[in-house]
């Protein structure tokens, strides 16, 4: 009678062994299955919701299409070489920047009649009435496949140029980013570019000659300060003429959520990209954590 009550308790200890086993294996699969449906073309999508498909019946440029349903859009989250535009209020011509054709001419081969379906992180159109989203070209079977924004940044034809409210995977941009850099291809290419799109370091002076013009700062910061709520990120010992970062109160509440906190940054260097502006000296007005890289 022990030894049958013994078996049995035996017996009932392995399906439980048994079951815990299977339970933890089905888990996993799971887990692993979300992680996979989760990220499609290199994007993670967990914060973004699918919206319109069509067929890209224009390219505007590098960074802008129509579709077939005559909704323009705009690749969020990145920046191409822009072309020559006529200003109606100056009645002057902006001329065009350097590789613009080639940029509109990589999108046009990429997107031009393929089918897309947009993917919203963010305000689905913007002042303009355009739509602002990832866009994905869809493979045979209509599933996303190609990510235009990490294929054009990663072929050096638009640099990452992120704007606050809207959601994309950063870090996959930027990593797309700098391999195009490493190799030197498309903007990246300063023979083409004559520099163009160089990154800059802090120094003023040389830094001042860029100003009202979007550019990339690379350097170490040297003091941070909070002064009736804006933070000031300088990059020099003389905060009132060296390159300054600096964060308004209002824009602080989109650094909450941040990788890093602004006024712990002393000693740091970071990379940090914006519409570059003179104010005493060189200064960038930050407004989404995403523009600036802690590099180390």
């Amino acid at each position: 009678m022990l030894n049958s009550v013994g078996e049995r308790v035996k017996r009932f200890k392995l399906i439980v062994a048994i079951m815990i086993v299977a339970l933890v294996v089905i888990v996993a699969a799971f887990s692993a299955a979300a992680k996979k449906t989760a990220r499609i073309g290199g994007l993670h999508t967990r914060s973004l919701s699918a919206g319109e498909t069509g067929t890209v019946a224009r390219v505007i440029d590098g960074d802008s299409l129509v579709l077939d349903s005559g909704l323009r859009v705009v690749l969020a989250g990145i920046q191409a070489p822009k072309p020559a535009r006529y200003n109606m209020r100056s009645g002057k011509t902006t001329p065009a920047w350097p590789l613009a054709e080639q940029a509109q001419a990589t999108l046009q081969a990429m997107a031009h009649g393929k089918r897309v379906t947009l993917f919203y992180g963010g305000s689905i159109r913007d002042r303009f009435d355009r739509a602002v989203a990832q866009v994905f070209v869809l493979d045979k079977d209509g599933k996303p496949d190609i990510w235009l924004q990490q294929t054009m940044v990663g072929a050096g034809m638009a640099r990452v140029y992120t704007w606050v409210g809207y959601d994309q995977d950063s870090k996959a941009l930027y990593t797309s980013e700098l391999e195009a850099r490493n190799n030197a291809i498309g903007i990246w290419d300063t023979a083409k570019t004559d520099g163009y799109y160089d990154i800059r370091k802090p120094a003023p002076d040389p830094l001042a000659q860029f100003v009202d013009s979007v550019q990339i700062v690379e350097g170490i910061i040297v003091k941070t300060a909070d002064v009736r709520g804006t933070i000031y990120l300088n990059f020099g010992a003389d905060y009132r003429t060296d390159f300054t970062i600096a964060i308004s109160k209002k824009s602080r509440r989109s650094f909450k959520h941040a990788d890093y906190d602004p006024l712990t940054l002393t000693g740091a260097r970071v990379r940090v990209r914006g519409y570059l502006e003179f104010y005493g000296g060189p200064i960038i007005w930050l407004n989404d954590p995403n523009r600036l890289e802690v590099l180390d």
